[in-house]
């Protein structure tokens, strides 16, 4: 498993250099240890937000990644429901797109804005998510997702699953620049797979070959996160 890792971290270490040298990273630089900002994100939020299972889905839900912040105002825009957790899991916001004006759903899509145009929940009840969007380190094209390295996006899909806010049916997509495409991400059982990639230049439907896990693996929950994130005493009946 420790190979494994490091072969990650090599391959997070390439991307981010390649960002970097091409000039490809836009701000906050440099993008080492973040989910970069690409030239193009917008363009390619695009693409992913006139595929029909975008156009048709009611509830998405975001990571807080800068460069996924298009997909999200895209959602706005088309009067969607917008879910984005707090930092440490410490509640979550719902925003109603029907409740954003137009010209603010680019501010409403940032967490600033979504506190001030959304409502702050403990737990989101009642909703179901069509589409979950991910910021991504790098992916390839069967799917397979590399992430910062903190195991943070697998974590927050494993709590949806959790909380029944998130099934098979869910379509998890990421958008990244044409560089941060690799030939193959090693995964983890725990890792989550994407169903789509959109890049500047392409749309990618993922072979599908990985499986999404199904909720969190207990196993790999210590003491610290814990008490780093109450809401995982909740899950596991201990508050």
């Amino acid at each position: 498993m420790s190979s494994i890792r490091e072969l990650k971290a090599r391959l997070r270490e390439e991307v981010w250099r390649k960002m970097e040298e091409y000039e490809i990273a836009t701000a906050p630089r440099p993008c080492y240890g973040k989910i970069p900002a690409f030239l193009g994100s917008r363009v390619a939020a695009m693409k992913i937000a006139r595929r029909s299972f975008f156009r048709e889905a009611e509830v998405v839900y975001s990571t807080l990644d800068l460069p996924q912040r298009h997909l999200r105002e895209a959602a706005l825009e088309a009067e969607k429901m917008l879910v984005m957790a707090l930092p440490r899991f410490k509640g979550f916001v719902i925003v109603n797109g029907k409740d954003v004006p137009r010209q603010k759903a680019g501010f409403a899509a940032t967490l600033r804005g979504a506190l001030a145009y959304g409502r702050r929940v403990k737990v989101p009840e009642g909703l179901r998510v069509d589409v979950f969007i991910m910021g991504s380190v790098a992916v390839d094209e069967k799917g397979g997702r590399l992430g910062r390295g903190d195991g943070s996006h697998d974590l927050e899909y494993a709590i949806l699953r959790e909380l029944r806010l998130v099934d098979d049916e869910t379509i998890v997509v990421t958008t990244v620049h044409d560089v941060q495409l690799i030939p193959e991400v090693p995964m983890y059982y725990h890792d989550v797979p994407v169903d789509y990639i959109a890049t500047p230049k392409r749309l990618i439907r993922a072979e599908g070959e990985y499986r999404k896990p199904r909720g969190i693996f207990w196993d790999m929950v210590d003491s610290e996160l814990m008490e780093r994130i109450p809401l995982l005493k909740v899950l596991a009946g201990l508050a």
